[in-house]
């Protein structure tokens, strides 16, 4: 089911299915990627509880084997919707039978959106109800459109990155796993140019890339600013060898196997760690010009 919040700046939508956005509008503009089931059907997946690939979507925990999809299960879940005010809204998702076929631990996630001016506040908080320690990834995978304004083309747009970053490319192999070649990403001036070419061999994923993008185009006057303290990695993408409309800016709280290594996940480098009884909480703040 499709629910909205607003105000005098912002009509934001989203779905019950995955408490994926399906829409943000403001200044008379639609900012979010539409879908297309020729190209990518979604628009703004939440990831959870792993973050992209898994060897053979396998891993293992306490000497049993699980098979998790792409991005895990979140995005193909029923959350429960509750409405905090016309502002906000929060949708939840706690583990079942089902769930624990895939993914042993007790958990409670929650994904909130509030709207305060011409800002979009997307909220995750993940609770441990369990009597041990809960290992998984996080992550958002909006997309937006590209261009956001009538006579731009996509080779118009940048992709900003905070002064502080100092960006460093994560290593895939072909098949998109880790390889541990990390090498320096050169930007010109703190900018990267968008190029359809760029994404011919799946994401770019950055490291050290400060906490906050922006896509933007020189000749336009609306853009996406996307504030992420707490995700130590960015993402960005578009459906590789096409000339997709649209990119993704994915800020990432880990990231997926090596190559040929089916994961422990309790020994996998960089997955978050969350102690019985606790909640952790990350934000990421969107900002429409």
């Amino acid at each position: 089911m499709l629910h909205t919040i607003q105000n005098h700046v912002l009509t934001v939508s989203a779905h019950s299915l995955g408490a994926q956005l399906s829409s943000i509008r403001a200044h008379n503009t639609e900012y979010l990627w539409q879908g297309d089931p020729n190209i990518w059907p979604d628009q703004a997946l939440i990831i959870f509880p792993y973050v992209a690939r898994l060897t053979q979507e396998q891993y293992r925990f306490q000497g049993r084997t699980y098979s998790l999809p792409i991005h895990g299960f979140a995005k193909d879940s029923e959350f429960a919707f509750s409405q905090e005010s016309p502002q906000a809204m929060a949708f939840s998702l706690c583990d079942s039978p089902e769930t624990r076929r895939a993914y042993p631990f007790p958990f409670r996630f929650t994904v909130s959106y509030r709207v305060e001016e011409n800002c979009l506040r997307q909220g995750f908080a993940v609770e441990n109800p369990g009597p041990s320690d809960m290992f998984f990834g996080l992550g958002g995978h909006p997309g937006f459109r590209v261009p956001l304004e009538e006579g731009l083309a996509f080779e118009d747009y940048r992709v900003e990155l905070s002064p502080e970053a100092g960006p460093v490319q994560v290593g895939f192999t072909p098949q998109h796993f880790l390889n541990g070649q990390d090498r320096p990403f050169p930007l010109d001036g703190g900018v990267l140019p968008l190029s359809h070419s760029l994404f011919d061999e799946d994401a770019i994923v950055l490291r050290e890339a400060g906490c906050w993008a922006r896509l933007y185009s020189p000749r336009g006057a609306r853009a996406v600013a996307v504030d992420f303290p707490g995700f130590p990695y960015l993402g960005l993408w578009h459906s590789p060898k096409t000339r997709a409309p649209y990119v993704c800016i994915e800020p990432w709280c880990s990231l997926p196997s090596r190559q040929d290594v089916v994961e422990d996940l309790s020994t996998q480098p960089g997955l978050l760690s969350l102690p019985a009884g606790e909640t952790l909480r990350r934000e990421i703040i969107f900002t429409f010009d």
